[in-house]
């Protein structure tokens, strides 16, 4: 299970959205053996104003959490972040500058999928 969050500045992130939620479902599919049905990303197009980062990068910088199950395997993690940087600057040209990562791992007592917790 992986929800999927995204922000970025809005004229940026906008026009990219359905071509990088593919791409970060696929390198999903690819480290974590997902199901290609299952895909849960949010988009958080941000005003300028909204959204402060460092002048080192870009108006294309761009935040990616995901959130997990605990237990995956350190090689497992870093494979997928791998997959993203390379895809995402093959595929969309975003420098991996300007691209964040970040995993957040909870237990699965700690989600409610489908009306149970998700350890049942």
């Amino acid at each position: 299970m992986g929800q999927v969050k995204i922000y970025g500045l809005k004229e940026k992130l906008n026009p990219i959205k359905a071509t990088l939620s593919d791409v970060i479902h696929t390198c999903l599919v690819d480290a974590f053996d997902y199901p290609m049905n299952k895909r849960f990303h949010r988009f958080f197009p941000m005003e300028k104003d909204d959204f402060y980062y460092d002048l080192s990068r870009s108006t294309a910088y761009t935040i990616i959490e995901i959130s997990i199950f605990e237990g995956r395997s350190i090689d497992t993690k870093k494979k997928l972040i791998h997959l993203l940087f390379n895809r995402l600057e093959d595929q969309l040209q975003l420098s991996p500058h300007d691209v964040e990562i970040t995993f957040f791992e909870t237990p699965k007592h700690n989600w409610g999928i489908r009306g149970l917790p998700g350890d049942e």
